[in-house]
């Protein structure tokens, strides 16, 4: 098995339109690339639905199996949110192209299997710092956006309301290495707080 750098770089975000500012649009986008050692897996994806998939990875295991959910870490898109009952969750799908990496907690590492069947330990801290700037970023991006309009559908405004909701109660409760300052608290500011019907 292979110690290595890991590190995620982004670029371009936008919305599927493009970069100019869209209410509407729920989801962003952009180009993400996750190197690992001197391997990279890289796609045009939903940055949106990739931060929350990573978020997740911080504390739980992913595996390379629910594709055709469009499970994957660097999705193609993520136009279906479902919201669980109590708002606090969301399951999202969307088509079954991207590019998907496994995410295996063990002791102080994880250990990323790539689609080429390559293996990597990488420490906790390092990975969790990484995934947290991304997410940051993201966040930020819609926090500098105009605010989202809130669909009129009562399926789509749940499963929105219910990303942020598990957005905000994953990076609040994530644990940032030493370095990494929490977001303040007001970065959440026009992601649901400041929403238009």
């Amino acid at each position: 098995m292979k110690t290595d750098v890991f590190c995620i770089t982004w670029s371009n975000l936008g919305w599927i339109n493009g970069p100019e500012d869209d209410p509407e649009d729920l989801c962003s986008h952009g180009e993400v690339t996750v190197h690992l050692g001197d391997e990279q897996l890289s796609y045009s994806c939903c940055t949106s639905a990739a931060a929350l998939r990573m978020l997740r990875s911080l504390t739980e295991d992913h595996l390379m199996q629910d594709f055709l959910l469009g499970e994957q870490m660097l999705p193609c898109c993520g136009f279906n949110l479902y919201a669980d009952n109590t708002l606090q969750n969301v399951f999202i799908s969307g088509c079954p192209n991207g590019v998907d990496y496994e995410v295996r907690h063990q002791d102080d590492e994880v250990v990323i299997v790539t689609p080429a069947g390559n293996r990597y330990a990488v420490a906790l801290e390092l990975y969790c710092r990484e995934v947290l700037y991304f997410a940051r970023a993201v966040e930020d991006f819609y926090a500098h956006s105009r605010p989202k309009r809130l669909p009129e559908d009562e399926l789509d405004r749940n499963g929105y309301l219910a990303f942020w909701n598990e957005w905000r109660r994953r990076m609040e409760s994530a644990v940032y290495p030493a370095g990494a300052d929490k977001l303040a608290s007001n970065g959440f500011e026009g992601l649901t707080g400041g929403m238009r019907k």
